[in-house]
C-alpha cells in the first residue's frame, strides 16, 4: 500500500493545482463559472485521484484513479489552450504550465506502468 504523501507525483500535482488557482485568479470575471472552474477542478482533480487511489486494496484498482487523474491533466492542456487562444493567459504561463503538466503526465504514466496488476 502506498502513502500518496510520500508519492512525489502526488506533490507535484497539489503543487500544480496552486499554479492553476493563481493563474486563473486573474481570468475575467465572466468566465468565473467557465474555464475558471473547469481549470480549478480539473487541477484539484489529479491529487485527488491518486490520494484516493492509494485507499484501494488493490493496485488494479489505483490504476484506475491514475488513469481517471491522467484524464484530468489531459483535460487542463486542451483547457490552457483554449485558455490562451482566448488571451487569458501568455504564451510563457502556457508554456510553463504545459511543461510542468507534461512531466506530472510522464510521472504518471511511468507510476502506473510499475504497478502489477
Amino acid at each position: 500500500m502506498h502513502r500518496f504523501k510520500d508519492l512525489s507525483i502526488w506533490k507535484r500535482s497539489r503543487l500544480f493545482c496552486s499554479q492553476i488557482y493563481e493563474i486563473t485568479s486573474k481570468f475575467p470575471e465572466s468566465e468565473k463559472f467557465g474555464l475558471t472552474n473547469q481549470l480549478r477542478r480539473a487541477s484539484v482533480s489529479i491529487p485527488s485521484n491518486i490520494a484516493e487511489g492509494t485507499s484501494r486494496n488493490s493496485n488494479k484498482d489505483f490504476i484506475r484513479f491514475l488513469r481517471i487523474a491522467l484524464g484530468s491533466a489531459y483535460e487542463i492542456e486542451t483547457q490552457l489552450l483554449i485558455a490562451h487562444d482566448l488571451k487569458f493567459i501568455s504564451k510563457e504561463n502556457l508554456q510553463k504550465l504545459t511543461i510542468e503538466l507534461e512531466e506530472i503526465i510522464k510521472m504518471t504514466s511511468k507510476f502506473k506502468s510499475t504497478l502489477k496488476t
